[in-house]
């Protein structure tokens, strides 16, 4: 292989190929590159980031596209440039590594690598001159170069320290499956973090933290504790109406640099706007507040018209930066909305928190909350959309903020699951047909045999499938399996499960984020903490609950208890960070068994699904079946038939059915009477 030159010109990945034109010496991530790099002795310099970060932007600005610079890097460093969100497992390790070294982590990532890929020290974004607190980059290159040519014992001490610690991590701590009065305190505890008055976490920066907000609002519910739930919903009212949110186009961004929910990092990505259409519909279910139903609607309006790639699947994100100015696309000047709008600017700008001197950097970023959080009358929010629109149309012709039409199998499969739960949520049926076009595009296009490969794009599928692949991919079946009753996703799902046990279980419980054959890791992770997503081991217990309610096959029962035994040490001391495993634990006792027998999909069919699908089930495991089709043996509900021929429901739980139910009304009274607590 070529050193001597930038090898990124034939990857797919948009922001490896955003570097291809520096004039340092990028390589992509590979065996051969490490292999070359042992092969000259030299350290390795791996620059880490995405398309939409900004400061990746920033430091390659001043630092990569630098003629002076790039020579230094080249003359001391093999480099090499990758794509987390390719490669979130080397991503996850090297992010471990920097805060052993005790460093935060983040965005872009800058770490040192011995020739066979073992980290030694790093850091995240470095100015090109010293400032920010922060050391100029060149002497940090020259700085690590030297200590790895003069110092080996220490490179190799920091080396060894490294490894034994991020081996350490991957050890866990087991303990008990967390039992429902637990899940209860953690569920309380939360609220110390949490911001009374703003919402979400304390603090600025401000992330949405659906898996958070999800756990702390089961057990509000589950506890009729009106706190926890005011919690969440003023959380999710500051979201929606904050400036976080886009208010033209739909969709949330990342997150918001204040703690006011005002100034989002504008970037946005499908994985936050999926997660969040899950909440806000498992929160309307309980309040049905139109304004959770209007942002449903609108975010999903946005990722079909500007995120989907032929064939159907769903892109990575949008850029926060446009012409090079973050947020340069989506904020106004007081001037431009007089314009647009004439003589119904001032009725927008009051609801919009629009001025001459703006609220933000002399601009305005659109904002609801200043005119509170709630919804105005009918006809107001009519006149207010048609003023949207106008601006919209005007938003189009802005230069956009660039785009990252990768397909990840993870992140559709989160959005996959959003939209079929949208859909039954909503009653909109085509959602549903965009949620089964999205699945069947990632089982045919980014399955190789009988694996997932994690990223597609531009006709290239690549990458070996991670655990969160199959995991979201479990996931994703078993929710279609239970908007339809089509036993191929049920099928599809279980086959899944087998491989993840085959490639990536742990003999000591819980799974690798990397499969058993990954050759180019030092270590393989072990995740169980929920960062912006959920771990793939949160999800994986989740969906052998579920496949347990299901199918009665103690297998999966047994195989979650090991997952979250395997971590449950942890949870004491760590369980706002660990909410989907709770949330798992909860599902494991205390499933809600759903079994809805119909002769054929009739409109009794429909209403009484719908009657399902509008309650708040956060513990559900629907099963839909033709008539005289069998339940497997350990179901609770087995040989229950149909009566008189009509559709017919049973809910269990625990070892114990309902009397028969044969129409929508009385299904929907049971399903709103459930004791919250399994027996």
């Amino acid at each position: 292989m070529e050193l001597a030159r930038n090898n990124l010109g034939s990857e797919t990945s948009p922001y490896l190929l955003q570097h291809r034109d520096n004039p340092v010496h990028w390589q992509p991530w590979s065996t051969e590159v490490l292999a070359a790099a042992k092969a000259a002795n030299k350290p390795i310099l791996l620059s880490v980031g995405y398309a939409a970060c900004h400061w990746c932007h920033v430091m390659a600005h001043e630092s990569f596209e630098d003629d002076g610079m790039a020579a230094l890097m080249n003359d001391l460093f093999i480099n090499i440039k990758l794509d987390r969100e390719e490669r979130p497992d080397l991503d996850a390790l090297y992010q471990n590594a920097l805060a052993l070294l005790g460093q935060q982590g983040g965005w872009p990532l800058t770490m040192f690598l011995t020739p066979d890929g073992e980290p030694f020290w790093g850091g995240t974004y470095f100015p090109k001159e010293a400032r920010y607190g922060r050391p100029g980059f060149d002497d940090v290159l020259k700085t690590v170069s030297r200590i790895f040519t003069d110092k080996p014992d220490d490179v190799r001490h920091n080396v060894t320290q490294i490894s034994n610690a991020l081996i350490k991590m991957n050890s866990g701590a087991n303990g008990s499956v967390p039992n429902l009065e637990m899940i209860d305190r953690c569920g309380h505890g939360c609220l110390q973090i949490m911001d009374g008055e703003n919402g979400g976490t304390s603090g600025a920066p401000k992330f949405p933290q659906p898996s958070l907000l999800s756990l702390i609002w089961r057990t509000g519910v589950r506890t009729k504790e009106n706190e926890l739930q005011r919690i969440v919903k003023h959380s999710l009212d500051r979201m929606c109406q904050g400036g976080i949110y886009d208010h033209l186009g739909g969709g949330f961004a990342r997150y918001a640099v204040d703690d006011q929910w005002l100034v989002p990092h504008f970037e946005k990505m499908l994985y936050d706007n999926a997660q969040l259409i899950d909440l806000l519909c498992d929160v309307w279910r309980v309040d049905p507040n139109p304004l959770y139903a209007k942002r449903v609607e609108e975010t999903i309006t946005w990722i079909l018209r500007e995120m989907r790639i032929p064939g159907g699947a769903f892109t990575a994100s949008l850029d926060a930066d446009s012409e090079g100015v973050e947020g340069k696309f989506y904020v106004w000047s007081e001037t431009e909305i007089d314009d647009l709008l004439g003589q119904d600017a001032p009725l927008f700008k009051k609801f919009y928190d629009v001025s001459a001197l703006g609220n933000w950097e002399h601009s305005n970023i659109l904002n609801r909350t200043a005119s509170g959080l709630g919804l105005a009358d009918d006809a107001t929010e009519e006149k207010l959309r048609e003023l949207r629109e106008k601006l919209l149309v005007a938003r189009a012709k802005r230069i956009r903020p660039g785009w990252d039409d990768k397909a990840l199998t993870d992140w559709n499969a989160m959005t996959i699951a959003a939209l079929a739960e949208a859909s039954l949520t909503f009653h909109r049926a085509d959602w549903l047909d965009y949620a089964k076009l999205a699945f069947n595009f990632v089982t045919s296009s980014l399955m190789k045999g009988d694996r997932f490969l994690h990223s597609y794009r531009d006709g290239k599928a690549q990458h070996a499938g991670m655990l969160e692949d199959y995991a979201h991919m479990i996931r994703a079946a078993l929710r279609l399996f239970e908007c339809f009753g089509e036993d191929a996703y049920l099928r599809d799902a279980i086959a899944w499960s087998e491989t993840v046990e085959t490639l990536f279980a742990d003999a000591k419980g819980g799974y690798f984020q990397s499969a058993s054959d990954a050759s180019d890791l030092v270590v393989r992770q072990k995740t169980f903490m929920d960062n912006a997503v959920p771990s793939g081991n949160a999800i994986m217990a989740q969906n052998l609950a579920k496949l347990y309610a299901l199918t009665g096959n103690n297998t999966y029962r047994d195989r979650a208890e090991i997952t979250l035994s395997a971590f449950a040490g942890r949870i004491g001391e760590q369980f706002p960070n660990m909410p989907g495993l709770l949330l798992a634990a909860e599902m494991l006792q205390n499933p809600v068994q759903i079994v809805l027998i119909a002769r054929d999909r009739s409109q009794a069919y429909l209403d009484m699904r719908r009657a399902i699908f509008g309650c708040y089930l956060p513990n559900r495991a629907i099963t839909i079946l033709g008539d005289g089709d069998p339940l497997p043996d350990d179901h609770p509900a087995r040989g229950k038939t149909a009566i008189d021929g009509k559709e017919t429901a049973y809910v269990c739980q625990g070892p114990v059915c309902s009397a028969p139910v044969t129409n929508a009304d009385d299904l929907a009274k049971l399903l709103a009477d459930l004791p919250n607590r399994a027996a």
